[in-house]
């Protein structure tokens, strides 16, 4: 098994995908070490998940901070404290400047509740069904200077029902969201997962436009 990889996870509220990888990585058949987790809010649930299972939790609040940059700045060092192979935004509501993702490049990952490109920003679920798709879902993605942006790794796709509304949707997501991201951050620990020039690549092979395909 490859060295332990070590994780800090940003987090602005209740941590579900945190507690996803949690109950992921319990069983130790894994070189992922989840070192720190930080929240830009104290009130943020994430942290007590991660008190309730012996993982550091940090506080860093934005709004002490005058401006992006400023406080991008002291989250660099507060994050590189903890010297992780890996940072993972899991519901991180804050966008980041290009020196944090610059500084991070090759070893950030985000999830987003759309089927990047699609739906890029907020209020997916809903914007789904305006649009009467029959397909929605879920992505895990390298993170670039580009909003929602940067390389693909996975997609999870679920169809949409036509009794579905937009709550139904967000459930059915998270539910994908909890499957797909530790099996991402699991490719990158296990050195499967990297960033190329050209883009993703899992084992040495150039992932496709939308990653990964998982269908449900």
């Amino acid at each position: 098994m490859p060295a332990t990889c070590d994780v800090v996870v940003l987090l602005s509220g209740t941590g579900g995908n945190l507690q996803a990888m949690i109950d992921s990585f319990k069983d130790g058949n894994h070189p992922v070490r989840i070192r720190a987790v930080i929240s830009n809010r104290a009130d943020a649930f994430g942290l007590q998940r991660a008190r309730d299972t012996g993982i550091e939790a940090c506080v860093l609040d934005h709004k002490a901070y005058d401006g992006r940059e400023a406080f991008d700045a002291a989250l660099i060092e507060l994050i590189d404290t903890f010297q992780p192979q890996l940072v993972v935004l899991a519901g991180f509501m804050r966008i980041l400047s290009a020196g944090f993702v610059r500084h991070y490049q090759g070893r950030l990952l985000n999830i987003h509740p759309s089927l990047l490109p699609l739906y890029k920003g907020l209020h997916t679920h809903q914007r789904v069904l305006e649009a009467g798709d029959a397909e929605h879902g879920c992505s895990v993605h390298f993170v670039t200077e580009e909003l929602d942006g940067g390389p693909l790794v996975v997609q999870a796709v679920i169809p949409v029902e036509s009794d579905d509304s937009a709550a139904s949707l967000a459930q059915r997501v998270h539910a994908q969201e909890h499957q797909i991201y530790p099996l991402a951050v699991r490719w990158f620990a296990e050195g499967r997962l990297s960033l190329g020039e050209e883009g993703a690549l899992l084992d040495g092979q150039l992932l496709a436009a939308h990653g990964h395909l998982i269908r449900t």
